[in-house]
């Protein structure tokens, strides 16, 4: 009867030490190094895919049919505001000029013989009225010609360059025929479209007050002039849930071309951001998590929400704050649950932040 006491004393003291053994962490031998996240104003730099446009780009075509005479100018050509451009063989329009100036005349004469007759009792005042409707008529018709003598002359609405012709001399045209594109490059506008997020961040931050875009061109190198913000569209598109901005860039050297593609940068603020190291994160199922240290130096994973991806640095946009302790080194080694032993550094240091 002792014997079986004693043995069932001995299952309870094991079974005691058992049970004590589970709610004991396992502690390893490997230090891990610690920091925190820090907290800042900082800034970033954003890139945008960008469709550059000239100023001003206008079609070129005829108001008049006929035989084109003369091209004045050739494809790639700068012309300045009032050039002649195009001549349509004017001769038929010429002649309708003419004859519109002689029934011009006429009805002159008509209103005048009318006018005479009318002082003296011999015709009515409505055949006078009616003498000087047909001159105002004839008048109207002369002016119509005299526009359309215009139109055979083909002048450059604005300074410009010259885009690729149509058409070569002695070709036959309709009215409406597109005959080039001329194109005001000395400024262009580079339109790209920015996400709802990013928009209120930069509308809301006054960020257009306080920085210039910069334009990459096609070869990887920066445009010599810096862009402002001009305008922001008044609606996102529903498919996308963008809405597009207008950058304008000063192109005096005419370097950029109506059509060419590019990509804008802007330099936006992140007022109160909390930084942490990209090496101190992994990721799990396109998710990115953590490794917090608690106060028993107990290791607990955590889902973190990334807001902006920086040169070896993430904004968080949710899951850590400033006064938590994460494994800045060892990441890949540690566990869940596991006691560790830690040397902590400073957030600045782990950044680099002098």
């Amino acid at each position: 009867m002792k014997q079986t006491k004693l043995l069932f004393g001995i299952l309870a003291l094991m079974s005691l030490a058992a049970c004590h053994s589970k709610t004991e962490k396992k502690e390893t031998d490997e230090k891990f190094i610690v920091t925190s996240p820090l907290l800042v104003d900082t800034s970033f730099t954003k890139e945008y895919v960008a469709e550059i446009q000239s100023v001003q780009n206008v079609e070129i075509r005829a108001k008049v049919k006929g035989f084109i005479e003369t091209i004045n100018v050739d494809e790639g050509q700068r012309v300045k505001a009032g050039q002649l451009l195009f001549t349509i063989r004017p001769r038929e329009y010429e002649a309708e000029l003419l004859k519109a100036k002689a029934e011009v005349r006429k009805a002159e004469v008509e209103a005048q013989n009318a006018k005479v007759l009318a002082d003296k009792n011999i015709v009515s005042k409505s055949e006078l009225t009616m003498a000087i409707a047909k001159l105002d008529g004839a008048k109207a018709e002369e002016a119509l010609a005299e526009m359309y003598v215009t139109y055979t002359k083909i002048r450059a609405p604005y300074d410009g360059i010259v885009d690729r012709l149509k058409f070569k001399a002695g070709s036959l045209i309709d009215e409406g025929t597109l005959l080039t594109t001329l194109s005001n490059n000395k400024d262009v506008y580079a339109y790209f479209n920015v996400s709802e997020l990013e928009y209120l961040d930069y509308a809301s931050k006054d960020n257009n007050k306080k920085n210039l875009a910069t334009l990459l061109l096609a070869n990887g190198q920066a445009h010599k002039y810096k862009g402002t913000i001009e305008t922001i569209e008044s609606e996102f598109d529903k498919n996308t849930g963008t809405i597009s901005f207008r950058a304008k860039f000063p192109n005096p050297t005419y370097l950029l071309k109506h059509g060419e593609t590019g990509r804008v940068q802007l330099k936006l603020s992140l007022n109160n951001a909390i930084i942490i190291p990209q090496k101190s994160t992994y990721e799990l199922q396109d998710k990115t998590y953590v490794y917090i240290v608690d106060q028993n130096n107990v290791v607990k994973s955590r889902l973190v929400t990334i807001k902006q991806k920086l040169p070896n640095i993430y904004v968080i946009e949710s899951g850590l704050a400033p006064t938590d302790k994460i494994i800045y080194e060892g990441v890949q080694s540690a566990k869940e649950d596991e006691k560790i032993k830690v040397t902590e550094i400073s957030a600045k240091e782990a950044l680099s932040i002098k």
